[in-house]
């Protein structure tokens, strides 16, 4: 009988558990948990109101996507459990959990209290905090700042925790451990306390050499965080290593035997590198879904402005991880879709079979590039990279009553392109070399016209990794790795790239004539993103704080 491995992979709004065989990479089973509480962004469960720019989720739904997705994977497998020898998760981050000194989330505790909850990666009402806080750093000089493209990003872990000691002291106090969740979830499968080198590294300001920053800058940001490190935070251990065995409770809950090997946890984009086959210097993965994450790996740490971080080891062993993104891509169309979808388009899209999105590709793909006239920012949900400011927002230019709402899916699906192109630049201008594109996600593989749009724009060929499900089949890998070749699993997360790996046959190509015109296109793009978000007119933000002022009387 053949070996295999789980891979849980927690997104945005659901976590879905995968079985994939050792040694073919072949997935013979998965199962998704939609999350309960989904993303909280208005209020809680007992209806205590949100501000503005919160996002927070509830841990219960984490818990129950292992008692219940995976065991049902396992049956849609058809496979004997006693055949699993090794569990990965991987978790969107940074998403912070505070919990006590039993491991118990404090929101169990106080269901009333919005710092109490999970603040989900795209919590962005910490912004105020990362301004100040890349300001002490600037002034003091902390050399670490470089690392991340000169700024800190609101959704990261010290800005959020630095806006609960400001905002509910009592309750910064009384948490005992602030922990990425992803962590917190191997936690309660091993009952073994880790922080994975990726989301330290990329989230926690955590680098291999020189460790988290001082006392004396934390300080300096709140007195409250000066101890933080050692008193609610942890060691740091390395992805690709063994986090713990699954404990016999939690092995009666996922219809699992206890003792299986469980991996360090893992960020959802990062762990998708594997599932592609990369593991070599000069590969970029777009990651593509809710957002978009690019992941490089180079042999060598360059400083690249608006980057998420460089982390040595945080991808691949022995080589730099870089990571930039983009905030808003999926939930740019959906936005669209939900808000903007007229009836007699519905109409029209249920007699050909369709839903909304396919509609809406199908009408876009008939035009030219350029031939609405429109142009758009992809700031709907602020701006990762290159210029890391959640406070920008979207735009859109050259609307007339000529325009059309394919017009419109179309510029967004083109400024999402344009958004890339400006990471893409920014890499290269900075020294470090792109030499294959590839791309992952559902997007990447159900709208083949978007795909086509980005190759023109990027002027560059792309590759698609085979795995529909790459997140997932990443941390079932990396759980094969912690199992070890012995027990039937790898011994490097290379020997199960290799086996396990792999791209499709399709390649998108650049079209040389539409590529000339998305070229001018890009250059008016570049003008209003350098106008609009490098400080030549900040009226984005002028508006934003209008918003909060009024949405706070």
């Amino acid at each position: 009988m053949g070996k295999y491995a789980i891979g849980i992979d927690y997104g945005t709004l659901s976590a879905r558990a995968l079985v994939a065989e050792i040694g073919t990479g072949r997935e013979v089973g998965e199962a998704v948990y939609e999350y309960e509480h989904g993303v909280m962004d208005e209020r809680l469960p007992d209806g205590t109101r949100l501000k503005p720019d919160w996002a927070l989720q509830h841990p219960d739904d984490y818990l129950k996507a292992l008692e219940t997705a995976v065991p049902q994977a396992v049956k849609n497998a058809g496979i004997d459990k006693n055949d699993v020898v090794g569990i990965g998760i991987d978790f969107t981050a940074c998403t912070v959990i505070p919990i006590d000194k039993a491991g118990n989330p404090m929101c169990w505790k106080y269901p009333s209290n919005p710092h109490a909850y999970v603040k989900l990666w795209k919590h962005h009402a910490a912004q105020d905090q990362a301004n100040r806080l890349n300001a002490i750093a600037e002034a003091r000089g902390e050399k670490w700042l470089k690392r991340y493209g000169g700024k800190v990003s609101s959704e990261w872990m010290f800005p959020k925790l630095w806006q609960i000691a400001e905002e509910d002291p009592a309750l910064y106090a009384e948490t005992d451990r602030y922990m990425e969740a992803g962590d917190w979830v191997i936690l309660r499968l091993t009952g073994v306390e880790t922080r994975n080198s990726c989301m330290a590294g990329y989230k926690a300001i955590w680098h291999k050499k020189d460790g988290y920053p001082s006392k004396e800058f934390l300080k300096a940001c709140n007195p409250l965080l000066e101890n933080v490190v050692e008193e609610k935070l942890g060691p740091v251990t390395s992805i690709g290593s063994k986090a713990g065995e699954l404990t016999k409770e939690m092995a009666g809950k996922m219809g699992l035997k206890p003792g299986i090997a469980v991996a360090t946890a893992n960020v959802d984009a990062h762990v998708s590198l594997p599932p592609a086959g990369l593991t070599q210097k000069g590969s970029m993965l777009m990651i593509m879904g809710t957002s978009t994450c690019h992941i490089m790996l180079s042999d060598e740490e360059r400083i690249v402005p608006g980057m998420c971080g460089v982390v040595e080891d945080g991808v691949v062993p022995g080589l730099m991880g870089y990571e930039a993104g983009q905030s808003c891509v999926g939930d740019h169309f959906n936005w669209f879709v939900e808000n903007c979808f007229p009836e007699a388009y519905a109409h029209e899209a249920e007699k050909l079979h369709m839903n909304a999105h396919q509609y809406l590709t199908m009408l876009a793909e008939k035009q030219k590039p350029g031939e609405s006239g429109l142009l758009a920012l992809d700031w709907w949900n602020g701006n990762r990279s290159v210029l890391v400011d959640v406070d920008l927002t979207g735009m859109l230019l050259g609307m007339t009553l000529t325009t059309k709402p394919e017009d419109i899916y179309r510029a967004l699906i083109e400024a999402t392109a344009y958004g890339t192109r400006m990471i893409i630049d920014t890499f290269e201008e900075s020294g470090v070399a792109i030499e294959r594109l590839y791309a992952c996600g559902g997007i990447s593989q159900k709208n083949p016209f978007l795909m086509q749009v980005y190759a023109d724009v990027l002027k560059r060929e792309i590759h698609i990794a085979r795995s529909t499900q790459t997140p997932a089949l990443g941390s079932a890998m990396f759980g094969a790795v912690a199992a070890g070749k012995a027990a039937g699993g790898y011994d490097t997360i290379e020997d199960a790239a290799k086996e396990m790996g792999g791209t499709l046959p399709t390649v998108y190509r650049p079209c040389p004539k539409n590529s000339a015109m998305y070229e001018k296109l890009y250059a008016e793009y570049r003008r209003l993103h350098d106008y609009f978000g490098r400080g030549g007119n900040d009226v984005m933000k002028r508006l934003k704080g209008i918003r909060r002022e009024q949405t706070q009387e």
